[in-house]
């Protein structure tokens, strides 16, 4: 518990029946709990003081959800769990691919956020400080756990933090097809029924940022493998 208390969570919420709804079942988890009503105090209380993780509304009165999520990443690699109320994929999907680690759609069960929260804290940083000397080769696609550094060639490829964890969930179980499901708890840590579009939508970004340097091959009702090293082609 003593690790969970040093954690704070940054709820950004303007609504402030919900904000202390989360706080209080957060609190109760053993968690510090910081929260602020807009996007632009959102930006600033990151740059103030880092939090372990943020819980973010898609709907703010100054700025979206996501484009406070797209300035964050771009300076503070923190996890980012986001609300939607709306049950649309657009706005999941979106979510994602500007960075989001997770989201929600509200109404929620309040255990589930927890849950998430607790899963997303366990998988971030202590788990990279575990491998920070690893290192995995795979023809030109060089990936480095300790600096959080994906390069293909001379260039450095920028993938978001879970982008970064499946890649390297995959690549370290090279010869092997993992599931949805097993991507689903070993990068995300949790297994919750219907939540495995998260897994493609990371793929699908992956094998964008990467191109033809992505190793990622879909094995059709079943999940994704990584291919065999194309380097004795390329010489």
């Amino acid at each position: 518990m003593a690790a969970s208390q040093a954690q704070t969570v940054l709820i950004v919420e303007d609504e402030a029946s919900i904000a202390s709804f989360v706080s209080l079942y957060l609190k109760k988890a053993g968690y510090g709990v910081k929260a602020v009503g807009s996007g632009g105090d959102a930006l600033a209380q990151v740059e103030a003081e880092q939090p372990a993780l943020i819980v973010l509304d898609l709907m703010l009165p100054d700025m979206d959800g996501i484009e406070v999520c797209r300035r964050i990443r771009q300076r503070r690699d923190i996890p980012i769990l986001m609300l939607t109320a709306r049950d649309e994929d657009i706005d999941k999907i979106i979510g994602l691919e500007v960075g989001a680690d997770d989201y929600l759609t509200t109404p929620f069960n309040p255990r589930e956020r927890v849950a998430r929260v607790k899963s997303i804290l366990r998988r971030s940083a202590p788990a990279r400080r575990n491998s920070e000397s690893a290192e995995i080769t795979h023809g030109d696609l060089h990936v480095d756990a300790g600096r959080r550094e994906v390069h293909v060639g001379d260039e450095e490829i920028q993938l978001a933090p879970k982008e970064f964890d499946l890649l390297w969930e995959l690549l370290d179980h090279r010869g092997l097809v993992l599931t949805r499901d097993q991507l689903l708890e070993r990068v995300w840590g949790y297994t919750f029924a219907g939540d495995t579009r998260t897994v493609d939508v990371h793929v699908r970004q992956v094998r964008r940022k990467l191109g033809d340097a992505s190793p990622i091959v879909t094995v059709w009702g079943v999940g994704y493998k990584v291919a065999p090293a194309r380097d004795s082609v390329n010489a």
